[in-house]
């Protein structure tokens, strides 16, 4: 049986990197959306509204499609840090992270309309960064570019500079938990590319 096919309603490159690393097919499906930007609603409740303002404008549009919405945020505490307006914001953002704990929320929202399934989650990772000086911040901003990332800061691109270390997933900090996402997948008949080859082999 063919399985239908997944929409990613995200323009992310990081969200398109991850899903073609772990092997899955897909198509790249946005609409206009007016993103929350509600502190009010805490990390978790923002990052899962924001999901579904992302998934089901395109799940209705595509109903035989199985469609991923996804957004994620960074916080110190309950404070959202989203993307840095300008390279003054990006730096007073990692000066505030700089040494300490925060923590990363993504919302994801996987949705079938004409299969009548809905699934909506959030993965939390804790993140401890490395103490670097302000020159060695400074550094880091210039290798990076910070201003379309939130937090101002890219976990991708790390290779150690700045994160120490992470309890949870690794993949969730760079925007998608992987780890979740694909036992959430199966449930829709979406198998990485690789995997369903194994299957059908056997």
């Amino acid at each position: 049986m063919t399985p239908p096919r997944l929409l990613l309603a995200s323009s992310s490159p990081r969200r398109r990197d991850l899903l073609t690393e772990y092997g899955f097919s897909f198509e790249v499906c946005t609409t206009p959306v007016e993103e929350l930007n509600d502190a009010t609603l805490g990390p978790s409740r923002l990052v899962q509204e924001n999901a579904l303002l992302k998934a089901l404008p395109v799940a209705d549009l595509h109903p035989n499609s199985v469609v991923l919405g996804a957004d994620t945020v960074v916080a110190l505490g309950e404070r959202i840090l989203g993307k840095p307006r300008d390279m003054a914001e990006a730096a007073l953002m990692l000066e505030e992270l700089n040494g300490r704990e925060h923590t990363v929320h993504s919302g994801v929202c996987v949705a079938h309309r004409s299969g009548g399934k809905q699934r909506v989650f959030v993965e939390t990772t804790v993140v401890q960064f490395r103490h670097l000086s302000a020159l060695e911040r400074a550094a880091y901003h210039a290798a990076i570019q910070p201003l379309d990332k939130a937090g101002a800061y890219a976990a991708q691109d790390d290779q150690g500079r700045l994160i120490a270390q992470t309890v949870g997933s690794f993949t969730n900090v760079v925007g998608l938990p992987m780890e979740t996402l694909i036992e959430h997948l199966k449930h829709f008949g979406i198998l990485p590319e690789r995997t369903r080859e194994r299957c059908q082999h056997r």
